[in-house]
């Protein structure tokens, strides 16, 4: 399995609680925040949820 370099590029502030929680248990906390994820099912579910702030590579 590959790894997803994961980066948060939009602000968290004013976002819907369950957001919020996706990205922090991702470890995404503050704008420019980096985290390198497996690539599985658990995690994609993530990545779609909150799509729309965040910029994802293949690390």
């Amino acid at each position: 399995m590959a790894d997803l370099k994961i980066t948060l590029v939009k602000s968290l502030n004013g976002r819907v609680k369950v957001q919020v929680a996706t990205a922090a248990s991702l470890g995404l906390r503050k704008i420019g925040d980096s985290t390198v994820q497996p690539d599985n099912a658990q995690t994609q579910g993530k990545i779609k949820k909150i799509s729309h702030l965040i910029k994802v590579t293949e690390a």
